[in-house]
């Protein structure tokens, strides 16, 4: 992934919260690829997300099937306390790669803070739901990532 001053031009476009927070998507057959990783106890080696999300992006270019860069969504879940799953948008299938397609609702709410505080924001989450009559099936993250330079221009 090339990585730019936001100054010259701007790699992480700033993360805009309304589509995202307190909405409800529907999808049907949203194309994504994806990968797997290993975890410990829910806790991944943060060089190997990096590695992960850029071995992703470069496929998905390379297929010319890359969104726009305000597009990209990357997505998390653990089925285990040893691997986690990680989905990226593409907008066509992408050779050498897991292509999958997501259907079904997704209800969803922005949060931000340090890893420490993901089981508040599913407890959160649970009862947030639950003041709507629902209940969550599987938890997806949407992980938003900005490179180091755009971290500290964003700041």
């Amino acid at each position: 992934m090339a990585y730019h001053s936001p100054q010259t031009e701007q790699c992480c476009p700033e993360f805009d919260i309304a589509p995202w927070d307190r909405k409800t998507h529907v999808w049907q057959d949203k194309p994504f690829i994806k990968e797997s990783i290993p975890v410990f106890f829910h806790i991944p080696w943060p060089p190997m997300i990096g590695r992960l999300v850029s071995r992703m992006w470069e496929k998905s270019k390379k297929a010319d099937a890359a969104p726009e860069m305000t597009g990209v969504l990357v997505l998390s879940t653990d089925p285990s306390p040893w691997r986690s799953e990680w989905f990226m948008s593409v907008t066509k299938e992408v050779p050498d790669a897991e292509n999958v397609k997501l259907s079904g609702t997704f209800i969803t709410r922005v949060f931000d803070g340090p890893y420490n505080a993901v089981p508040k924001w599913i407890k959160e989450m649970d009862k947030y739901l639950g003041r709507r009559g629902q209940e969550s099936r599987k938890i997806l993250f949407l992980l938003y990532f900005l490179s180091k330079v755009c971290e500290a221009a964003w700041a």
